[in-house]
């Protein structure tokens, strides 16, 4: 079997007394697209900023293709791409720009950085806004250009957290295609979303984390456990309040 290319073990978060992530284990793949799923404040941003290296966790390792975040920083980071669900771009850099700044980042050859930029940015429908300044697009163009960036070093790890929220359909489902053919480059895709729709049609398995801790994982017919619920009927009976809860049963 392969190895992982994203793992995490025993990961937790404490800021001051309160525990915001405990105990999380998991393992992606590659070619994998895993959903990580949860309630607002369930830990779940936390968790994915333990795992690209913008948090030091309290405890427990995490790993991008094998090496840990905190011992071999630059050799996990070089791996892995991140895009938020908002992204900080330089305002006042072109596309273009951008894109060299972040060759440059990644060391890659001027000539390859230029090439792979010029294909994403035709892919996402932006060679003729290029030259524009990043600080005059809108939020779905600024989406775009963060993908841009964060693929140009053809990542083994990819995360996105909310990749679609704020997006018209078809830029939507632009998104959902890229990250089926990112998938099938062999690079794991770790996807925090509230859509659980998105989930359900896209991820290989899906992750559930509810204060702090991972409740439930699996793919859906291992989650439904040989019934026929929808994943939001399981999201919801496992994340939900019992009055919620209820409601499902009527």
């Amino acid at each position: 079997m392969n190895e992982p290319i994203i793992e995490a073990v025993g990961l937790q978060k404490r800021f001051g007394d309160i525990v915001a992530v405990q105990n999380v284990d998991l393992s992606i793949y590659p070619g994998e697209i895993v959903g990580f799923l949860g309630p607002n404040g369930a830990g779940k941003t936390t968790t994915i900023k333990m795992l690209i290296g913008l948090l030091r966790p309290s405890a427990g390792v995490a790993r991008i293709g094998g090496f840990d975040l905190q011992k071999a920083p630059l050799r996990a980071k070089a791996l892995l791409g991140y895009v938020p669900d908002q992204p900080f771009l330089p305002e006042k850099l072109t596309a273009r720009e951008y894109i060299q700044f972040m060759g440059g980042l990644y060391r890659l050859e001027p000539k390859i950085a230029r090439e792979r930029g010029e294909d994403l940015l035709r892919l996402f429908g932006l060679t003729d806004r290029g030259d524009e300044l990043l600080g005059g697009y809108s939020h779905g163009m600024r989406q775009k250009a963060a993908l841009t960036g964060a693929l140009l070093h053809q990542p083994r790890a990819f995360f996105l957290d909310e990749p679609t929220v704020g997006l018209d359909p078809r830029s939507a489902r632009l998104i959902k295609d890229l990250l089926r053919d990112v998938a099938a480059q062999g690079t794991a895709v770790f996807m925090s979303t509230h859509i659980l729709e998105i989930a359900e049609r896209m991820c290989d398995r899906v992750f559930i984390i509810n204060k702090g801790a991972i409740i439930a994982s699996g793919t859906l017919d291992q989650l439904r456990a040989g019934g026929d619920a929808s994943l939001e009927d399981i999201f919801l009976s496992l994340t939900g309040d019992p009055a919620e809860v209820a409601l499902l049963d009527e």
